[in-house]
């Protein structure tokens, strides 16, 4: 017979990578982030837009990747970081 093992689950992880010159500053992307990592930059990109930026704290991303899903100009793509087994 097996028995479950009691293990410390931890909440997934991803990384943002924003295409700035891509971004027309709709602002989808930071309204329906679940987790709030976006915010809107006070730079302007190529096309005289602002981009959004990482908060400070952006380990907060679980990687959903509705970011990406919303985004009309394909501008932000999430990469899931695995956690390491030890």
């Amino acid at each position: 017979m097996k028995y479950w093992v009691k293990k410390e689950l931890k909440p997934p992880h991803g990384k943002v990578y924003i295409i700035e010159d891509r971004c027309k500053g709709c602002g989808f992307c930071i309204e329906f982030c679940p987790q709030q990592v976006l915010q809107e930059s006070e730079e302007f990109n190529s096309r005289g837009y602002h981009p959004p930026k990482l908060v400070e704290n952006d380990k907060k991303c679980i990687g959903c990747s509705f970011c990406s899903l919303v985004c009309p100009e394909f501008a932000i793509y999430i990469e899931k970081e695995e956690e390491n087994e030890d």
